[in-house]
């Protein structure tokens, strides 16, 4: 019997994802496909801001900009003429645009970062079955050899797409629908000249109901494009017996569509006339919208497709599963390490399954009825498709905040800034650079006096507690005055911490691995931090690798006790570090 500490089924993006998170947190792995090789074809391509901000924090993101060009925004347009130019433009403190990248590079990033820890994709292996008990999962795999085995594993991620044999064991109910059109993709290039880094929807409309479409993404590449478009009724099989899985999603074998059949639709509907040539790929898809009703059973889970599936618009689907898969690794790190709460593992599907629906629910509006449609003012609209407005306030494990203040608070994404000087680099960093390589991050914020004592007792409770998981920085707005710190020091020197964070006095702010806060405290306390850490750590509540995920009540009132024994200990020393 072979023995691993997660076994991730699937090697797409999401899948990935989660097996890089693990290794980088010394989580030992195996990430199975029962695909022989990765997929040539451009999917999924639109990369959201948040997901560039995931890649940062992960190390990834210089070679994902290398690679990528940018998407600046989108033309409309109507029976020939130009209706709309949408711009994507975002707030100028958020640090990354939208991108498009085809999928197969997004995966060959992501693989070749996986790769630094010693961890190589199993190929050609795939799940067969798998049962699990209070202690484990035990799969049965066969591998590209055709050989049989049994894996024994402490966990088990179902990243298998939207026909996920981990989502059907479990018997997870996935509700939804499935769209009557069928579509054609291809990757192709053409000789126009419309403006770089802008995609391209066209339609044709009669009375207000459209007959005909063409969407173009811009690609890497001279003039390339993946294009999607409707079906020819010679390559329809509506109305047709399908005998395939009952999920109809996602790309099809059999029914490749010819370069004619492009260029039949350019003819048609191209802004300008255009020739199609150097076709990579093409391929026939179908969409569906569904929605599994839980994230997780026992010691197996879902992430990405398996989770949840719904139409293309707005480039949501890929990058929803990538924050799956980035929430539930760092869980998945401390329960292995016998580190978590038992409450924490449940947080995955309390924290994502919500998201899920929404982006469901959204991409099928904008779907059928249009992205005009969506009441939102345009910048709130464009940070929601950017996935920077995804928060968790509602989540057993955020908490406390601090009602009333302007600020991100407790279960929202981290935001960056920039203009952060330190003693020793003659250069401002960003935040990010703070977080980048990170689990926990404890942010001690003066914008006065600085009380140094007090938040060396803070990193000291947050270190001592946690065993070594919390790391600990100060921030002083420019002209606070401030003693000799045991900490790492940053100066706040443009005021940007101060004026996005809506800093004020002392706050500490616990950022979490996946880049949102944990906590917000103002004024930080030490019997609320470490309540707060308790509740995710599971210190003083005898939390063992592999206890229950289900809710747990919220008070913690050994941890608390053994908080308050430390700071006893540490009132004698009010100034000692916390490597000491």
């Amino acid at each position: 019997m072979v023995h691993t500490d997660v076994l991730v089924v699937g090697a797409g993006p999401v899948g990935l994802t989660a097996a890089a998170e693990l290794r980088c947190r010394g989580v030992d792995c195996r990430i199975i496909d029962k695909l022989p090789a990765r997929l040539p074809y451009a999917k999924a391509v639109g990369i959201q801001p948040r997901t560039l901000e995931i890649w940062d924090r992960m190390g990834l993101v210089r070679a994902a900009l290398e690679a990528a060009v940018p998407m600046r925004g989108q033309l409309i347009y109507l029976n020939g003429t130009e209706q709309a130019r949408i711009e994507l433009k975002l707030p100028p403190d958020v640090p990354y645009g939208f991108a498009a990248l085809p999928q197969y590079e997004t995966e060959r990033i992501i693989e070749e970062h996986l790769a630094r820890f010693g961890t190589q994709i199993e190929r050609g292996t795939e799940l067969v079955s798998f049962t699990q008990d209070d202690d484990g999962v035990r799969s049965r795999l066969t591998t590209s050899s055709g050989e049989e085995q049994e894996l024994r594993s402490r966990f088990l991620i179902g990243c298998d797409g939207a026909h996920s044999i981990v989502r059907k064991t479990l018997g997870l109910a996935f509700e939804g629908g499935a769209f009557p059109d069928e579509y054609m993709l291809a990757d192709v290039e053409v000789d126009w000249s419309m403006p770089r880094g802008y995609g391209v929807r066209a339609m044709h409309q009669v009375d207000g109901a459209t007959d005909d479409l063409l969407v173009c993404i811009p690609l890497p590449g001279r003039s390339r494009y993946r294009m999607s478009m409707l079906v020819p009724p010679e390559l329809s099989t509506k109305g047709q017996p399908d005998d395939r899985d009952e999920v109809a999603h996602g790309l099809e074998g059999g029914r490749a569509p010819g370069l004619e059949h492009i260029q039949a639709v350019l003819d048609r509907l191209s802004p300008q006339p255009t020739t199609a040539s150097a076709m990579r790929w093409s391929s026939v898809f179908r969409i569906s919208h569904r929605m599994v009703n839980h994230y997780a059973n026992g010691r197996a889970f879902v992430a990405g497709d398996a989770a949840h599936i719904h139409p293309p618009t707005g480039a949501q689907g890929m990058n929803t599963g990538i924050q799956d898969a980035y929430n539930l690794a760092w869980k998945l790190a401390l329960a292995v390490a016998g580190n978590a709460h038992p409450r924490l593992l449940g947080s995955y599907d309390a924290e994502r399954r919500p998201v899920g629906e929404e982006v469901v629910g959204r991409t099928v509006r904008h779907a059928t009825a249009g992205i005009q449609a969506d009441p939102a003012d345009p910048g709130t609209m464009m940070l929601r498709e950017a996935q920077l407005l995804v928060a968790y306030r509602d989540s057993p494990i955020v908490g406390p905040g601090t009602p009333g203040q302007d600020g991100p608070d407790a279960g929202d994404r981290a935001p960056d800034c920039g203009g952060l000087t330190g003693a020793i680099a003659s250069f401002p960093m960003r935040l990010y650079d703070l977080l980048r390589d990170r689990g926990h991050l404890l942010l001690l914020y003066a914008d006065t006096n600085a009380p140094m004592a007090e938040f060396h007792e803070l990193a000291a409770v947050a270190r001592n507690l946690t065993h070594g998981q919390v790391d600990a920085c100060i921030v002083l707005a420019a002209d606070a005055g401030a003693d000799e710190a045991q900490l790492p020091v940053f100066r706040d020197s443009r005021g940007d911490f101060q004026r996005i964070y809506h800093a004020q006095g002392t706050t500490a702010l616990l950022v979490r691995p996946d880049g949102y806060l944990g906590a917000r405290l103002t004024p930080a306390t030490a019997p609320e931090l470490s309540a707060h850490l308790a509740g995710v750590f599971g210190f003083g509540n005898g939390m063992k690798e592999g206890a229950e995920q289900g809710p747990a009540s919220t008070g913690a009132p050994g941890a608390v006790g053994q908080a308050e024994t430390l700071l006893a200990a540490l009132s004698d020393h009010p100034g000692r570090s916390d490597k000491e």
